[in-house]
């Protein structure tokens, strides 16, 4: 003999996960505030820009930077390989070659025309890893601002690094008997008294001839 079950459906009501008890429906209404009360007794992490400036991480991508050798030759060789793999056409650069007369960089070009466009640039680092001469950094410099778009595209003078202490200022020679391996080899040191009586005949009034200081040695030329 069978039996015969009725399945019965649950009364959805009793399950429902909406369904709040006395307690429940008291607190509904101030439910939402939850976190907004739990954070009211957290410490204050607001940043006080402008008037109090946290320094960014070491590797931040910040604004670009144009580098120099140790005797103050330009790195950059005007190659255009960071315009080429800039993903949002950001980078303008302009090469001209080397003379005699006028060596800005080790080797053949310079880079006479150097724009970065902060409107477009979208700080990926591709540049920089395109870079065969490490010419091209970025700083942790993050204040990029201004008022026209004119401002906004940075040309050469607003990116190359100042002479630090000791470089010549160029144009130049390179340091003689070399090429530009010795220098992408990192073996050039400082300027050479050649180089710095070079600058003294074409460029007596060149600022940087008081304060370079020649390759192996350390006393400042008066």
């Amino acid at each position: 003999m069978s039996e015969e079950y009725e399945f019965q459906q649950p009364d959805k009501a009793l399950y429902s996960p909406n369904k709040k008890g006395p307690l429940g429906k008291l607190l509904a209404p101030v439910a939402g505030f939850g976190v907004t009360f739990t954070t009211l007794f957290r410490p204050t992490v607001t940043e006080q820009y402008p008037f109090e400036k946290i320094p960014p991480r070491p590797r931040y991508h910040g604004l670009h930077r144009l580098n120099r050798y140790a005797d103050g030759l330009e790195k950059c060789i005007g190659c255009e390989l960071c315009a080429w793999s800039c993903p949002a056409d950001a980078i303008y650069v302009e090469a001209a070659s080397n003379t005699p007369q006028a060596q800005y960089s080790p080797g053949e070009r310079y880079g006479r025309v150097y724009q970065i466009n902060y409107l477009r640039c979208i700080f990926c680092g591709y540049c920089i890893q395109a870079c065969p001469t490490r010419a091209l950094t970025m700083s942790t410099e993050f204040e990029i601002a201004g008022q026209h778009r004119e401002e906004m595209i940075y040309e050469k003078q607003d990116l190359l690094v100042p002479l630090a202490e000791g470089m010549l200022n160029p144009p130049h020679p390179m340091v003689e008997g070399t090429s530009d391996a010795e220098y992408y080899r990192g073996q050039i040191t400082g300027p050479t008294e050649a180089q710095v009586d070079w600058v003294r005949q074409h460029r007596p009034s060149d600022e940087s001839i008081s304060t370079a200081v020649t390759a192996g040695t350390e006393e400042v030329r008066a």
